[in-house]
């Protein structure tokens, strides 16, 4: 199939189109780099414009027979969603509304959707099933509970045929070291703890220490990026089977809490982290631990990476041979303009 991922020269985008080009499949990146790696996006093109912008959506369609959309593009921070809540719905819901429009135009029923645990908020049960409610704490969280239910929409009135991956916390690196994870600034703890470790910088601040939880710090679900992107083929590829589509959760079923993170990377990498005690930041659940029972019983997923250690030490295997690492850019872009609105 040819593959339109929006936001492919990003962190798991990158990911699903390596393995999308291992399978067999054609990926075509759309991304306006605002947040993207050009030198990321090596396994297929790349179409440089924004899921906001008609021509570009244009151009991805143009001459070309899409068979599947797989959409990462979108904003990503909880806390900036909190303080700039209009950009995040003008973007990940205005975004996403219309690629969808573009993609029933040219007649594309296939949506793999890019998905978050932050659809649940504070979760009644502990792991948390598809079923649970939707109780976003945050606007990024309520973005993905609305984009969800315009799916749920589009299939019943339309026909399109989509899967929602919620994610719990993606971490780790492709083993082979070409790509991983890299944002600017870097908001997420384990890049976070890596970077101090490799620069022998500090502090890492630890936000809320007083949750309800054995060592008073959050508690998250750890999946290895290459899990979730063998995730979104199989969805994919069960979505074009007639495979049953909505909502799969993604994780490994258990939890870490912030200092075992900690302590998980200071074993790894064998260096001594400096960390200072923060307040609480706005949205934050204290636990999410996935149910993945789903997506294991109809998409036949399995995560191969089963530990936290594994996952930090793909991590760190990248962020150690980062500088001066990536190669040249081996994308082909269009004749667009190289506009760039901020994602």
């Amino acid at each position: 199939m040819e593959v339109l991922v929006t936001g492919g020269a990003g962190y798991i985008g990158a990911h699903a189109c390596k393995r999308l080009f291992e399978r067999g499949h054609r990926p075509l990146v759309l991304d306006n780099l605002s947040s993207g790696r050009p030198e990321f996006v090596r396994w297929g093109g790349l179409i440089r414009g924004d899921t906001r912008r008609p021509e570009d959506l244009a151009a991805c369609f143009a001459g070309r027979r899409i068979d599947a959309v797989m959409h990462f593009a979108a904003f990503i921070e909880v806390a900036e969603s909190v303080a700039a809540p209009l950009k995040y719905y003008a973007n990940n819901v205005g975004g996403t509304i219309a690629l969808l429009e573009a993609a029933l135009a040219h007649g594309v029923r296939l949506f793999v959707f890019s998905s978050s645990a932050a659809v649940y908020g504070d979760p009644e049960t502990v792991p948390i099933p598809e079923g649970h409610p939707f109780r976003p704490k945050n606007p990024y969280g309520r973005t993905k509970t609305v984009v969800e239910e315009i799916l749920a929409d589009c299939g019943r009135a339309q026909g399109l045929r989509w899967a929602a991956l919620r994610y719990f916390n993606a971490a780790g690196a492709d083993p082979g070291g070409e790509i991983g994870e890299r944002h600017e600034p870097e908001s997420h703890l384990i890049p976070r703890l890596l970077e101090a470790a490799a620069r022998g910088e500090g502090p890492v601040f630890v936000y809320g220490t007083d949750y309800p939880t054995a060592d008073g710090t959050c508690i998250r679900d750890y999946i290895h990026v290459n899990d979730l992107a063998e995730a979104h083929i199989l969805a994919l590829e069960h979505l074009a089977a007639g495979g049953a589509g909505g909502a799969f959760n993604l994780g490994l079923g258990r939890g870490w809490s912030v200092r075992e993170v900690i302590d998980t990377v200071a074993g790894v990498t064998g260096k001594r982290l400096e960390t200072r005690d923060a307040p609480r930041r706005p949205g934050d659940p204290a636990v999410l631990v996935a149910d993945c029972r789903r997506a294991m019983e109809l998409l036949g997923w399995r995560p191969a990476v089963r530990n936290l250690e594994e996952i930090v030490a793909t991590a760190w295997n990248w962020h150690r041979g980062r500088p001066g690492a990536c190669a040249a850019p081996m994308a082909r872009e269009n004749d667009a303009p190289p506009h760039l609105h901020r994602r």
